[in-house]
Protein backbone atom coordinates (compact mmCIF):
# COMPACT_ATOMS: atom_id res chain seq x y z
CA UNK A 1 0.00 0.00 0.00
CA UNK A 2 1.59 3.70 -0.81
CA UNK A 3 0.63 7.16 0.75
CA UNK A 4 -2.42 8.88 -0.62
CA UNK A 5 -3.10 11.63 1.86
CA UNK A 6 -1.93 12.42 4.78
CA UNK A 7 -4.42 14.57 7.29
CA UNK A 8 -5.45 15.44 10.88
CA UNK A 9 -8.96 16.77 9.70
CA UNK A 10 -11.66 13.92 10.71
CA UNK A 11 -13.97 15.76 8.24
CA UNK A 12 -11.65 15.19 5.17
CA UNK A 13 -10.72 12.19 5.99
CA UNK A 14 -14.17 10.96 6.50
CA UNK A 15 -15.32 12.07 3.21
CA UNK A 16 -12.05 10.61 1.59
CA UNK A 17 -12.93 7.14 3.23
CA UNK A 18 -16.55 7.83 1.94
CA UNK A 19 -15.24 8.48 -1.89
CA UNK A 20 -13.23 5.38 -1.67
CA UNK A 21 -15.32 3.21 -0.33
CA UNK A 22 -18.32 3.94 -3.10
CA UNK A 23 -15.77 3.68 -5.47
CA UNK A 24 -14.88 -0.14 -4.08
CA UNK A 25 -11.54 1.18 -3.89
CA UNK A 26 -9.84 -0.61 -0.82
CA UNK A 27 -7.69 1.56 1.74
CA UNK A 28 -6.27 1.62 5.03
CA UNK A 29 -6.24 4.73 7.49
CA UNK A 30 -2.92 4.42 9.32
CA UNK A 31 -2.40 6.08 12.64
CA UNK A 32 -5.60 6.10 13.70
CA UNK A 33 -4.89 4.16 17.19
CA UNK A 34 -2.75 7.45 18.11
CA UNK A 35 -5.42 9.33 18.86
CA UNK A 36 -5.73 7.35 22.23
CA UNK A 37 -2.01 8.08 22.77
CA UNK A 38 -2.11 11.58 22.07
CA UNK A 39 -5.49 12.27 23.90
CA UNK A 40 -7.79 12.57 20.95
CA UNK A 41 -6.75 16.22 20.36
CA UNK A 42 -6.40 15.63 16.41
CA UNK A 43 -2.99 16.54 16.54
CA UNK A 44 -1.81 13.94 14.66
CA UNK A 45 -2.08 13.05 11.10
CA UNK A 46 -3.37 9.85 9.82
CA UNK A 47 -2.23 8.23 6.78
CA UNK A 48 -5.23 7.30 4.34
CA UNK A 49 -3.58 4.06 2.34
CA UNK A 50 -4.42 2.69 -1.28
CA UNK A 51 -2.91 -0.40 -3.04
CA UNK A 52 -0.47 0.88 -5.69
CA UNK A 53 -2.41 -0.44 -8.56
CA UNK A 54 -5.52 1.78 -7.45
CA UNK A 55 -3.85 5.20 -6.75
CA UNK A 56 -4.06 6.82 -10.07
CA UNK A 57 -7.89 6.23 -9.89
CA UNK A 58 -8.18 7.62 -5.98
CA UNK A 59 -6.26 10.31 -6.89
CA UNK A 60 -8.67 11.17 -9.24
CA UNK A 61 -11.62 10.50 -7.30
CA UNK A 62 -10.41 12.92 -4.68
CA UNK A 63 -9.59 15.32 -6.91
CA UNK A 64 -12.76 15.25 -8.70
CA UNK A 65 -14.19 15.67 -5.38
CA UNK A 66 -11.93 19.07 -4.26
CA UNK A 67 -9.48 17.75 -2.28
CA UNK A 68 -6.47 17.77 -4.79
CA UNK A 69 -4.93 20.04 -2.31
CA UNK A 70 -4.60 17.45 0.70
CA UNK A 71 -3.14 14.49 -1.28
CA UNK A 72 0.52 13.95 -1.50
CA UNK A 73 2.11 15.11 -4.14
CA UNK A 74 3.23 12.86 -6.75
Amino acid sequence: MTNLMRTNDAVVLGLAESLLKDAGIHFFVADRSMSVMEGSLGLLPRRLMVEEDQLAEARAILTEAGLGKELKPE
